[in-house]
C-alpha cells in the first residue's frame, strides 16, 4: 500500500542578507517530501543561486516578486506562502520558514504520523512541538507569549488560506473560515530566527515593518529580555545545523541585570506563575485539536 504523498513547501528574500539557515531548512526537510516548492523572491543578493546549488531533483523553484506597496499586516507574506502551496501537488503539504528545521531523529515519527490520521478526514492538519530558540542556541523559549505548538502540515485536499505567513485558515461553509481541525504530529520544529547575528536579525526585523503598516522598529539587543522566558536547551540540534550554528548563530549572551520588563512581559510572567498552578497552556493556538 503506498503512502500518502507529501509536498514540502516555503518562500524566500533576501535570505543570505537577513542571516536565514535556508540552504539547511529546506536539506532537513527533503529526505521526508516527494517535492519541494520554494517560491524565491526577487534579491539582492544569492538567494536564488544558493536554492539551485542546492541540485536536489525534488526542488522546483518559482520565482517571484513581492508587492512592496502592500504594507497590510503581513499580507505580503501570505500571498508568497500561498503562491508556493498552491503550485505543490502532495496529499499533504509541509511548511516550513526559511529560520525553521526538522530534525533528523524525527523524520520517521511524522512519517508515521501522517500515515497514521490520512485515513481519518476528521484530522485536517498535524501539529508540532516548538522549540524557539533565544540568544543563542543554548537558550529556548518557556514564555507563553511565543507560540508553543503550531501546524506545519495541512490536507491538500481541503481549501485553506493563510491570512499571514504563519498559520492557515480553513475555509468552512463558504465564507466562514476556521481553524483547522489536528492531531499532534509527535516531533518538533527548531526555530532559530532569535539566534542570528544580531546586525542580521535587526535587519530583518526592518523588512517586516516594511510589509507591516504603523508597525514601530524593535531595535534588537539580545540582552535586554526576561531571563525567566528561557531557559537552557537540553536537547540536540539538528545535525546539518552544526556549521551554521557555530559560524552564524551568536555564541554568547549576558542578560541585563538593569533591563526593565515590559508591560507584555510582566503579563507573561503572571502567566507563567498561572501555568505552573494550574498545568494550563496559556500560549496562543491556531488550530483545535480533535484526535
Amino acid at each position: 500500500m503506498s503512502q500518502p504523498s507529501i509536498s514540502g513547501f516555503t518562500f524566500i528574500r533576501n535570505g543570505t542578507m537577513l542571516g536565514f539557515p535556508f540552504v539547511e531548512s529546506i536539506r532537513s526537510l527533503l529526505p521526508l517530501v516527494d517535492e519541494f516548492v520554494v517560491a524565491v523572491g526577487r534579491s539582492d543578493d544569492d538567494t536564488l543561486a544558493r536554492v539551485q546549488a542546492i541540485g536536489d531533483p525534488k526542488i522546483r523553484i518559482i520565482e517571484t516578486v513581492w508587492n512592496d506597496h502592500m504594507a497590510d499586516r503581513g499580507f505580503v507574506y501570505a500571498q508568497q506562502k500561498m503562491i508556493a502551496q498552491y503550485a505543490c501537488t502532495g496529499e499533504w503539504v509541509f511548511y516550513l520558514e526559511g529560520d525553521e528545521l526538522v530534525h533528523e531523529a524525527e523524520l520517521d515519527a511524522i512519517r508515521a504520523s501522517v500515515n497514521r490520521h490520512h485515513g481519518n478526514p476528521a484530522v485536517e492538519a498535524l501539529v508540532f512541538d516548538y522549540l524557539h530558540f533565544y540568544g543563542t542556541p543554548a537558550y529556548v523559549s518557556v514564555s507563553p507569549g511565543w507560540y508553543r505548538r503550531e501546524c506545519r502540515l495541512i490536507r491538500n485536499t481541503i481549501r485553506t488560506y493563510a491570512p499571514d505567513g504563519q498559520y492557515w485558515l480553513v475555509m468552512h461553509q463558504h465564507k466562514r473560515p476556521r481553524n483547522p481541525h489536528a492531531a499532534l504530529a509527535q516531533a518538533h520544529i527548531h526555530h532559530y530566527g532569535w539566534v542570528r547575528r544580531a546586525e542580521q536579525m535587526q535587519a530583518k526585523l526592518d523588512q517586516v515593518a516594511r510589509y507591516w503598516k504603523d508597525s514601530t522598529v524593535m531595535q534588537i539587543n539580545y540582552a535586554n529580555f526576561d531571563p525567566q522566558a528561557v531557559k537552557p536547551f537540553t536537547g540536540t540540534h539538528p545535525a546539518i545545523m552544526a556549521q551554521w550554528l557555530a559560524t552564524e548563530a551568536e555564541q554568547s549572551i549576558q542578560f541585563n541585570p538593569d533591563y526593565q520588563l515590559t508591560a507584555k512581559e510582566r503579563k507573561y510572567r503572571l502567566s507563567m506563575a498561572l501555568e505552573r498552578l494550574t498545568g494550563w497552556d496559556l500560549s496562543r493556538k491556531h488550530f483545535k485539536l480533535v484526535a
